[in-house]
Order: C-alpha cells, then structure tokens, then sequence
C-alpha cells in the first residue's frame, strides 16, 4: 500500500504541473501499475472508499466513477436562513431566487456538495417561508423510492401548490427528471412509498375540495417512463388528512400515516397496497407516534418531539422501545430519514443533523452541521452522486 501511494503521489505531482488533457487521461487510468484497468478496478472495489479516498487523486477520482460500487452519502433540502435571505418573489412567473437548494454532504471527504440544478421550465418555486406567515415554516415534502429522491409538493409565494408533476433526481446519474402530471396538485398532504411505488393521499390544492381531499393515488415507477401515470385507489373516509403535510410510511407491506405532527390529539389510518383498502392504525402505534417519522429494512422509528427521545416500533406486540436518551437536539425535530444503520434527524431550527448510529451498542450520537447560512428542511439518505468527468 506504501508504494502505491508513492507512486501515485508521484502521478499526482504530475497532474497538477501538466495541463495536458491527454497525459492526465494516461495518467489516471492507471490504477495499479502492471495490471489492467479492469482488474484494477476489480481489486480497488473491495476497498472501504475512505482508504483510497486518503491514498491518491487517482483513486479518489475512481470512487466517484460509476465504475465503483455506490456507497451512500446524506442528501438535504436547504434554505437560507432569514439573515441571508433574498426577498425573491415570483415574478411574471419567475423566480428571482430559489428560496429551496439541494444539497449532498459526502461522508468520505466530509464536504458538502450541490446538486446539479433542476430544470428551469417550469420555473421551480418552493417556498419555505412566507412574509405573512413569518412564525411559521411552510412543508416542502420529499420521499426516496429505489434510490431516487421525489419531490412531491410545496407552496409558492402565492400559496399555491408549486409542482403539477413530481420533480426525481436519481444520483448514480447526477440528473433531475419529471414524474407523471398529478391529477391534481396539492400541498399539506400524506406521502410515502411501499414496494417501489409513490402513493399521495389527500391534500388540498389552490382551494379545498372534499375529492382531493379524500383521494389516493399511486404512481408505479418500476414501469418504464412512458408508462407514468397515476392511478386512482381506494378513498379515504373523510378529509381530514388535508390539515398538514405528513409522512406516508411503508411498513409490512401497509401505508402508515397519521393527520397531524407531535403530540397532539391525532386519528391514523393505514392503507393495504395488496388488497386496496383501508383499515384502523393499532392503538399503540397512534398513541407513540408523537413526532417525524420514518422507516428502514421494516423497522419504524419516531423521534418524540416532546422528549427528544428516538424510538423504534415493536410491532408484535404493539409498542414503541426507546433507543436513545432524551437528547436536546432531538425536541422539536423537524423530520428523520433512515438506512444504512443510521437515523439522522432534523433539529428544531434546522441548524443541525443529529445522526444516530444505531448498530452500536450503546449508540453512538454525532451532529453534521449544514452549509454556512444555510438551515436543514429534510435529510434524505441515498447512494453517492456520480461526478462530473468520470
């Protein structure tokens, strides 16, 4: 390994003080000196990425190839915060500034990256906050389905619902695409997503309408793209999932939610993807679920916004197990995202990510700080993007 790493610092030396494309080209596809580039790449993938990202440039460049197995990064929705923020407004129906970034922080080279820009047409206006509503932040709700990150809906300065057609951006390709018209589009509804597919529930769009209301719909992405569509499933019984933006979660095969945030008074229902209908939330469930939650490998996690305790769902005996000790972090936490044997959670204020590794015992709790004038809407975790040039 020491030799590689001389040699390759030598390569490196090289890159820096020739701008010839060519050579560098030469250069950095020789991976191991001897061997080919394909068993190169085949010894270099068994490698934990940390170990070659420290090595040398050539083999840092190689584990953001697409040649590389994908490890995976943290992904979040940003806004700037009051003191930097423009006051942007839509204009003639543009926007002068994005008041929502897009952001991966990269475990490996601890660095925050930006995400290539979404498409301009239609402009893109997601609204966090609004001048009339100055103590309140407005929901911009986000899922991950197979590996990609959806934007379902938000606000725009008119308040009105900002996207007629979820917005994918998939990382193992670096580019955003449009999902299928909404039949209706909305803001303060349930999102969530069971075997590959997106479901929307209720909702309201520029006025309220009791079908939109109590409507669900589902979007296979598992078709081919010119097969997007939304079809229309069972409905729920009232309206009343239409009072704020919530979570969707896919557990067991069933669709989770509940009507509204915290710890207050709140009804659930759960819906049954394989027979098409709806049933009561067990007891339990409601009366633990008391703040943002979220599910992996069939597990479901609350954070109690109350305590700042994180808890996971015993679902054979109707219970909710508390993992962690109240933290300060954790009260009033936003939203939470799971996978790869982490929680990471949004702080009240969006200042901070607490991650929580919960595969050690007793688990180990760390915070992530967002970009410099910016605060955190939602953290999402999903394979590292592939970049550019590789």
């Amino acid at each position: 390994m020491s030799a590689a790493k001389r040699r390759c610092k030598n390569r490196d030396s090289v890159n820096e003080n020739n701008e010839n494309q060519q050579k560098n080209l030469e250069i950095e596809s020789d991976l191991l000196p001897g061997l080919p580039n394909h068993l190169a790449q085949h010894c270099l993938s068994s490698l934990h990425p940390s170990l070659l990202y420290k090595v040398c440039m050539s083999w840092r460049r190689f584990i953001y190839s697409p040649c590389f197995p994908p490890f995976f990064s943290l992904y979040a929705l940003l806004y700037q915060t009051s003191a930097m923020a423009p006051s942007g407004k839509c204009v003639r129906g543009h926007c002068r500034s994005h008041s929502v970034a897009f952001c991966c922080f990269e475990p490996i080279s601890s660095k925050w990256r930006s995400l290539p820009r979404p498409p301009s047409d239609p402009p893109l206006c997601l609204l966090r906050q609004h001048p009339s509503f100055i103590s309140r932040n407005l929901p911009v709700q986000s899922i991950t389905v197979s590996g990609r990150l959806v934007l379902i809906a938000a606000n725009t300065h008119e308040l009105l619902p900002a996207l007629t057609r979820p917005l994918v951006f998939d990382p193992l390709s670096s580019k955003w695409n449009f999902g299928p018209p909404f039949s209706a589009p909305r803001r303060w509804c349930a999102t969530g997503s069971v075997h590959g597919m997106v479901y929307v529930a209720s909702g309201t769009g520029a006025q309220f309408h009791s079908d939109v209301a109590r409507s669900l719909e589902r979007w296979d992405m598992s078709k081919n793209e010119t097969g997007w569509d939304w079809q229309k499933m069972a409905p729920l019984r009232d309206g009343r999932f239409s009072r704020e933006a919530t979570e969707a979660l896919g557990y067991r095969g069933k669709l989770y939610m509940v009507n509204i945030k915290g710890k207050a008074v709140k009804e659930g229902a759960v819906y049954d993807a394989l027979m098409n209908q709806w049933e009561a939330m067990p007891r339990g469930m409601l009366q633990g679920w008391n703040g943002p939650a979220t599910v992996d490998d069939d597990v479901m996690y609350v954070v109690d916004q109350e305590k700042g305790s994180l808890r996971k769902y015993d679902g054979d005996n109707d219970r909710w197990e508390e993992m962690i000790e109240p933290l300060e972090h954790l009260i009033g936490a936003e939203h939470i995202s799971a996978g790869r044997g982490k929680v990471c959670a949004v702080s009240a204020d969006g200042g901070k990510i607490v991650v929580v590794d919960i595969l050690t015992r007793p688990p180990k709790v760390w915070m992530v700080n967002p970009p410099q004038g910016m605060g955190v809407i939602a953290v999402h975790i999903l394979p590292r993007m592939i970049l550019p040039d590789h």
